[in-house]
């Protein structure tokens, strides 16, 4: 089994990830390193994440912002 994580903005657009995951072998490996690098994910474009396990999507997509991270403003 590979746990991988899926990155996009908020309308869906697949980006590539400001940090590379891995492939995980557990689902508690690959929320465990989300968890640790939202931030940087979030910053480096992503806002937006799907969690899949060998192709078949378990959630998402969930934001990776919080509640006080306002969205970024469209020009």
């Amino acid at each position: 089994m590979a746990w991988t994580w899926r990155f996009e903005k908020a309308d869906g657009t697949e980006v590539q990830p400001a940090v590379e995951p891995d492939e995980f072998t557990t689902q508690g490996d690959a929320e465990s390193w989300i968890g640790e690098a939202w931030k940087e994910l979030l910053e480096g474009g992503a806002e937006q994440a799907t969690l899949f396990d060998d192709g078949s999507r378990i959630y998402g997509p969930m934001s990776l912002r919080t509640e006080e991270e306002p969205a970024a403003e469209e020009s």
